[in-house]
C-alpha cells in the first residue's frame, strides 16, 4: 500500500496484519481519486473526513493531493496508531486530527466544528449496518453542505439505499468484490 500521487507520493504506508483491516487496494484507490478529481477539479482547500479509516490510505491520499486537512475516526487502537504513524510518515500530522471513538459518537463530538467536509470517505466493516447508520447521522448534521460528496466503500455483494436523508446516490461502481457509492445533498449529483 502506498500513496499513488501528489507531495507524498511513492510512500509506503504501514498495514496491520491480519485481515480485521481491509485496506482500499491501490488499483480501486488509482480509479477511485481519478473519478474524485474529475469531479472536484482540485482538492486545494478541501476538508476530509475519513470515517472507518483504517490505515488512514484514503485521508492520506487526498492530503498528498492537495486537501487542507483530515479527520480520521476510527474505534480500534490498533488502527489509531497506524493512522499516526502513516501521517508521520508521510508528514501530514499537523494538517490532521485522529479520533479514537466509535463512528456515530465522533461525529457528533464533531458537530460543533462549523467548517463542512468537503470529501467523507466511509468504508465501514462489511455486513453489519454500520453504513446505513452513519449516512443516515450524516444526512441530517452540519458536518455537510450542498458541495459535500461522500464516497462509500462497500462489498459489491452488498446492497444500499438509493437515499439517506438527505444523501442521494448518484454512482455505483464496481471493482471486484469492492463496490463503491458515490452521494451528494439532494439531487445535485445528478446535474
Amino acid at each position: 500500500m502506498r500513496v499513488i500521487a501528489g507531495t507524498a507520493k511513492g510512500r509506503k504506508l504501514v498495514s496491520p496484519r491480519g485481515s480485521r483491516v481491509r485496506p482500499t487496494s491501490d488499483r480501486v484507490k488509482e480509479a477511485l481519486f481519478s473519478i474524485i478529481s474529475g469531479m472536484l477539479g482540485s482538492f486545494s482547500g478541501c476538508s476530509v473526513l475519513d470515517i472507518f479509516a483504517g490505515t488512514g490510505n484514503l485521508g492520506i491520499e487526498a492530503l498528498s493531493r492537495g486537501a487542507e486537512r483530515a479527520v480520521f475516526i476510527d474505534s480500534h487502537r490498533d488502527s489509531v496508531e497506524i493512522v499516526r504513524k502513516n501521517l508521520a510518515l508521510t508528514g501530514f500530522a499537523d494538517k490532521s486530527r485522529v479520533v479514537c471513538k466509535d463512528a456515530l459518537e465522533a461525529l457528533k463530538s464533531l458537530k460543533d466544528s462549523n467548517v463542512p467536509f468537503r470529501l467523507v470517505f466511509l468504508d465501514p466493516p462489511y455486513y453489519q449496518d454500520l453504513l446505513d447508520k452513519v449516512l443516515d447521522y450524516l444526512s441530517k448534521s452540519n458536518l455537510l453542505d450542498d458541495n459535500s460528496l461522500v464516497i462509500a466503500e462497500l462489498s459489491s455483494r452488498e446492497t444500499a439505499k438509493e437515499r439517506y436523508g438527505t444523501l442521494h446516490v448518484f454512482d455505483r461502481r464496481i471493482y471486484g468484490d469492492t463496490a463503491l457509492i458515490f452521494l451528494t445533498p439532494s439531487d445535485r449529483g445528478n446535474s
